[in-house]
């Protein structure tokens, strides 16, 4: 991607992303990556990296593991093992081992299943291979904290072996010449110490002379000598000399192991990079989550479609001190490719034009943006930018002159493919021919069909937005009554500067106030004032949409609510009726079972008794007075379930229920303690303690 001026990525804050992605790197290849972020203009490539970003920020968010936990930094060592004739030292070789065992790890966790699932990740594997002989030859020679290993040559064991001996005599020669001088009280309190590699006595010096043997060195306060007994002078020769052939033959095997490993030189340097690659893409994925962006969609064409797009850096400075951040929604394509933005001061213009600038950025370099996920985003192949403010950059403002040098660079050099941003176009003259350029300017932009944002205060460039095709308004929404901006982009309509209005609200005095509408372009004023009037009416139909909304949205909370315990109730319902009938199941059950039982026990009787016939009719009456009674009790349940019960003394006309065979009758005649009831057809005399008042349960009729 080509840019103008040099400085544009600096003036649109890209380093400051840069660094918040270096910060997240944790080895020197990843970090570099960050800082050298290329910016593609081919489809593939951002589709490609755009994929591996989302990919890792899905394995981070689902708190999956990924292998990549090598962080050492061994270029130097992997430039060494190429080299014929060097040698590489036990620990170099455990810092290889290691990187060889994160790419073996990377390996096996990309099996048939994750390659499927992350085949934009899978891509960096791609023609790569585990080779686990490596391994096996370090481990060979190496131990696990990079010491040769005994084995590791015939010589070196024969070496280790006389070693071993000639210490183990010397210790024991030495521990007895210590316990003889101790006895003579020749030593001092530390006894023994080493000097240059040889075990030495610490003899007091008055006494030095009576212990023959090489003098080392003398304690600082010369109270102390340091002797080797000439007694162990040999056997120190021999160890030395042991020691100086150890160490020959420690780096012939080592010296011997570099040459071996180093046909494996570049797959290990692939290796290397590979571990930079996927540490540069965490961090890219560690970026994403830290801003809350999303994977939009890439089209092979010039085009800007966000959704919920937020400006980062401003997202993580808000967030610090807990205020909204508040997003932009815009479009440009082949119909509307420019967008010019009015409204007041410190409203938001630039910021919204920085924000633009940013996310294509981050886009195009394979960065997740902080927008939407159904953002829809194009491709430019060169950006300009022109922002005559001090805001947040470090340099001077323009002058009007280098203003027009700037314009003539993008009018020769816009084209379908161009991304421009201009802010305040055509300040820094005077006005009314300051504008007619900036219209000028605009329309031959339009002409070559170059995309982009402008902002200004000029009414022409309002006016002529309306009018010449490509070209639309928006405005950024401004709370007159408090005079606070709103932050809010709105497209399709000029916003006004609210120029009066800003002054009235500070206590200008008003006959200033109006001398200046008097001396103002009356035309001006009285468009401004429309647009004021129109951005104000504008603003309350939103609010009262929004109010409509939460209304709508309240409404359908209570009618899920209200269809949940619909639902809750119907099942309670169901679940009722289902235990109801499982209990009369369960009392026929019984009834079963208990007849079951006793014809058991009649049958055993049957066979035991003499009078049979005596036992038959026990078991006729079992069966058909158990009918008779399960009749009867049906009887009863249908006249509790008709009649209700009622309290009060009882007349003539009453119907009562009789308590015992829990019949119901109408009350004929009462004769002192009894009543003459008519049940069906038969009159019956009843003692009045046996009887209840009962009346019709509704909807329920009577069982006389």
């Amino acid at each position: 991607m080509r840019f103008f001026p040099e400085s544009t990525l600096l003036q649109l804050e890209f380093d400051k992303v840069k660094d918040l992605l270096a910060a997240h790197a944790r080895t020197e290849l990843g970090k570099a990556r960050c800082h050298d972020l290329r910016i593609h203009t081919k489809k593939e490539f951002i589709d490609l990296e755009l994929s591996q970003t989302a990919e890792y920020k899905m394995i981070l968010d689902s708190g999956q593991y990924f292998p990549n936990d090598f962080t050492l930094a061994i270029q130097k060592e992997l430039k060494l093992l190429a080299i014929p004739g060097s040698s590489l030292s036990g620990e170099q070789f455990l810092m290889i081992r290691r990187l060889s065992d994160s790419a073996s790890q990377i390996f096996r966790w990309f099996d048939a299943e994750k390659r499927n699932m992350y085949p934009g990740m899978a891509k960096v594997i791609d023609n790569l291979y585990d080779e686990k002989n490596i391994r096996e030859m370090i481990d060979e020679v190496l131990d696990d904290i990079g010491q040769v290993r005994d084995h590791a040559s015939e010589e070196l064991a024969s070496i280790r072996s006389s070693l071993y001996r000639k210490r183990n005599e010397l210790r024991k020669l030495f521990d007895r010449i210590v316990a003889k001088l101790r006895k003579q009280g020749y030593l001092a309190d530390t006894e023994e110490s080493f000097m240059n590699g040889r075990r030495v006595l610490a003899v007091f010096a008055e006494q030095k002379r009576m212990v023959k043997g090489v003098m080392h060195a003398e304690s600082d306060s010369r109270r102390t000598s340091f002797i080797e007994p000439e007694e162990t002078t040999e056997l120190n020769n021999d160890i030395f000399s042991l020691e100086h052939e150890e160490s020959r033959e420690v780096y012939r095997i080592l010296r011997n192991l570099t040459q071996s490993l180093s046909v494996y030189a570049p797959l290990l340097q692939s290796y290397y990079r590979m571990n930079g690659d996927f540490d540069f893409i965490r961090a890219k994925a560690r970026l994403a989550i830290d801003i809350g962006a999303s994977h939009p969609m890439v089209i092979d064409q010039a085009h800007i479609e966000l959704q919920e797009a937020r400006h980062p850096l401003l997202l993580l400075f808000n967030a610090k001190t807990g205020k909204p951040t508040i997003p932009v929604n815009l479009k440009l394509d082949a119909q509307n490719r420019i967008l010019v933005i009015s409204g007041p001061n410190a409203g938001g213009k630039t910021v919204t034009l920085k924000t633009v600038g940013l996310l294509q950025l981050m886009m195009q370099s394979g960065l997740l943006v902080s927008a939407g996920a159904d953002s829809r985003m194009g491709i430019f192949k060169q950006l300009m930018i022109h922002i005559g403010d001090t805001q947040s950059l470090e340099f001077e403002l323009s002058t009007y002159s280098s203003h027009l040098k700037n314009m003539k660079h993008f009018l020769e050099h816009a084209n379908g493919k161009t991304l421009f941003f201009i802010d305040e176009l055509g300040s820094g003259s005077d006005p009314n021919l300051g504008g007619a350029f900036a219209e000028v300017i605009l329309e031959e932009l339009a002409r070559k069909h170059a995309f982009g944002i402008v902002t200004t205060h000029y009414l022409n460039l309002k006016v002529m937005a309306q009018k010449v095709p490509g070209i639309i308004n928006g405005a950024m929404q401004f709370d007159e009554q408090n005079l606070l901006p709103l932050y809010k982009l709105q497209v399709g309509k000029p916003g006004s500067s609210y120029t009066f209005s800003i002054a009235e609200r500070i206590g200008l005095d008003k006959r200033l106030i109006n001398r200046a509408r008097q001396l103002a372009d009356e035309s001006h004023v009285k468009l401004d004032a429309l647009l004021n009037s129109t951005e104000q009416d504008l603003q309350q139909m939103e609010k009262e949409k929004k109010k409509l909304d939460a209304m709508i949205r309240d409404f359908e909370k209570k009618k899920k609510e209200l269809l949940a315990e619909t639902d809750k109730e119907r099942h309670r319902q169901d679940m009722e009726r289902a235990r109801m009938q499982n209990k009369i199941t369960e009392d026929k059950l019984q009834y079963l079972k208990d007849t079951e039982r006793k014809l058991k026990a009649l049958v055993i009787e049957w066979r035991k008794a003499d009078d049979k016939d005596e036992v038959v009719k026990m078991i006729h009456a079992v069966l058909f007075r158990q009918k008779e009674k399960m009749q009867q009790e049906r009887r009863h349940k249908k006249i509790d379930e008709s009649f209700i019960e009622v309290a009060g003394e009882i007349k003539v006309g009453d119907q009562v229920k009789m308590r015992q065979s829990r019949q119901v009758g109408l009350v004929k005649e009462i004769r002192g303690r009894k009543a003459l009831l008519q049940v069906g057809v038969m009159p019956i005399t009843v003692s009045l303690s046996d009887l209840t008042i009962v009346r019709p349960k509704e909807n329920s009729g009577q069982d006389a």
